[in-house]
């Protein structure tokens, strides 16, 4: 009998959210209270890379994280998800290595569960062929809420739904719709958070009463606006319901008893540098959204970044680049120093040396995208 090995190499995206999802109505279906729309980001600059193979001398399913093995049987998502594919793929009979690793801090907001999950299910539709997005998004949905969003490129919305076939991603537009937006993520913390995400959700659903207002009220009407807002590439309105709705999930995890405080005394310097900029140059030109950390993940356009940076590296430098994250395209320094706007600024913030772990520069980007593909 001649042993036969299939292997294939996946690599897939982050995805930030723009209007949040932050609980769920099924535990374990992962149905979410809400619909919610991300931006997915370059694979070029944070990605999950996974290889799975397949071969009959394997005895049991492996699964490999970041160089170390992990055990499968106390990863409940992880087994759920492998069952799920299982039973919907009757050619996936032999037992599997998965090899998987983040190129960013996993656990520290910056959706790693989201991109590993992501790249999970489209490494397994790539091996036993299932190419159907809305399939491959309910299927890593099931490892991790947002995992769904990372199977398109460009802005994607997840729709709530009421049951697993009808809680599915589905893009807006593509990567290339708007070509001269540009994404900066600010790292306050590059450690695991004190409360993970699911723990930290299922509380606010059984605790906060501002929870279901925005679930039934204010959601609906944010998704319509922004959805808009995308297609027009309206930045002004983008930035704005960005930032709101950014707003009120922290706000939320306040409201959450007891309460989860997810943004430092950093992240709150970074929401009054850039009020303090935009109030300045007289217009709304950049927007920040904080997931569930520190990070200040910044929207703006191209043509802005050189002088808002400028302002980042006056009151947040970085003293020692040596150790931190640093990924994505340099951003030149500004020719000038912009006096004004420093003296400007300077009165509204305290300055935080050497607070920022790095800055990472990237943009709208693809969804994943097989590397390598193997048979013998």
């Amino acid at each position: 009998m001649v042993d036969e090995e299939k292997s294939v190499t996946v690599q897939a995206p982050v995805n930030i959210a723009v209007i949040k999802y932050w609980g769920k109505k099924d535990e374990k279906l992962i149905i979410p209270i809400n619909s919610s729309i991300s931006g997915t980001l370059s694979i070029d600059d944070l990605c999950a890379t996974t290889k799975i193979t397949v071969s009959s001398n394997y005895q049991v399913d492996q699964f490999w994280l970041n160089g170390e093995q992990q055990m499968i049987s106390e990863n409940k998502r992880l087994s759920h998800c492998l069952e799920k594919f299982r039973s919907l793929n009757g050619d996936m009979k032999s037992y599997l290595k998965i090899e998987s690793h983040n190129n960013f801090p996993t656990a520290a907001g910056l959706a790693s569960s989201a991109a590993g999950y992501a790249c999970l299910v489209s490494a397994l539709g790539a091996l036993f062929g299932i190419t159907d997005g809305k399939q491959l998004s309910i299927l890593a949905r099931q490892g991790s809420g947002s995992a769904c969003r990372s199977v398109y490129g460009g802005f994607v919305e997840w729709i709530a739904g009421h049951d697993s076939e009808t809680s599915f991603a589905q893009q807006l537009v593509d990567e290339n719709h708007w070509p001269s937006l540009r994404v900066i993520i600010l790292i306050a913390n590059d450690k695991e958070k004190d409360v993970a995400s699911t723990s930290g959700m299922k509380r606010s659903v059984e605790t906060s009463d501002l929870i279901h207002h925005r679930a039934e009220k204010v959601v609906p009407e944010r998704c319509v606006e922004i959805r808009k807002a995308i297609a027009e590439k309206n930045f002004e309105k983008f930035a704005e319901l960005t930032m709101r709705d950014s707003n009120q999930f922290h706000a939320i995890a306040q409201d959450t008893y007891p309460p989860i405080r997810y943004m430092n005394d950093v992240s709150w310097s970074i929401v009054g540098l850039v009020h303090g900029y935009n109030e300045f140059v007289g217009s709304t030109k950049v927007a920040y959204t904080f997931d569930a950390g520190p990070n200040a993940v910044l929207f703006m356009e191209k043509d802005e970044t050189r002088q808002f940076m400028s302002m980042v590296n006056h009151f947040f430098p970085i003293l020692d680049k040596t150790n931190g994250l640093f990924r994505g395209e340099p951003i030149p320094p500004m020719e000038t120093v912009n006096q004004p706007m420093i003296d400007y600024l300077s009165k509204k913030l305290i300055i935080k040396e050497n607070s920022l772990k790095g800055i990472i520069h990237t943009r709208i980007g693809s969804g994943p995208k097989v590397v390598t593909q193997q048979s013998s």
